[in-house]
């Protein structure tokens, strides 16, 4: 009997606990545009999924998080688009929202925008761009630059910086920064 190595095909969902499900509930399906699949309202859990047809549930909501809130439990949750437009479109309705952004990057190979749900976790919508650029690769863009002009700016830096990678200094510090406070919330958690 031949014993092959077992691989994962892909991600199948997240499961995130919530200190306010239903107001979780209205943003990844009135903002984001997820679909709810199921829930049950006994057991405090809601399935939601932007491909209902492909996949039952990609992300799960569930009552029931005891961190206090401004706890760092996830350090991002990703979502990709089909289209640039898609990312450009989630942009406008973010703003329109006043939902609280984070960072938005060409990782070289992708754009993505970086933003927090109403209960602080750090999520990101982002679309492929084809290009081929070691990781990390983080530089801040203008996504409000023409469409076709900030694509052709990403090329050109993939062009130049693709095979090395690239950080900018201020998403370097930003990383120490998150270090930093991390190291000293569980310090702070181990003298309690």
């Amino acid at each position: 009997m031949t014993t092959s190595t077992p691989s994962v095909a892909e991600l199948g969902h997240v499961g995130l606990r919530c200190h306010d499900v239903r107001r979780q509930l209205a943003f990844y399906s009135g903002v984001l545009g997820l679909t709810v699949t199921d829930h049950d309202e006994r057991l405090g859990i809601w399935f939601l999924s932007a491909r209902p047809d492909t996949e039952h549930h990609e992300l799960l909501l569930a009552e029931g998080r005891d961190a206090p809130v401004g706890i760092k439990l996830i350090q991002q949750v990703s979502f990709r688009c089909a289209r640039f437009e898609d990312v450009l479109g989630f942009h406008r309705r973010f703003r329109a929202h006043d939902v609280r952004l984070d960072m938005i990057v060409s990782h070289g190979n992708a754009v993505g925008v970086y933003f927090y749900d109403p209960e602080g976790n750090r999520c990101e919508v982002y679309w492929r761009t084809g290009l081929v650029a070691r990781q990390p690769f983080v530089e801040h863009i203008d996504i409000e630059t023409d469409p076709e002009e900030l694509l052709d700016a990403i090329r050109a830096s993939v062009e130049r910086h693709g095979a090395t990678g690239f950080t900018e200094e201020s998403y370097r510090a930003w990383t120490r920064e998150q270090a930093v406070a991390a190291d000293g919330a569980a310090a702070k958690e181990v003298r309690q």
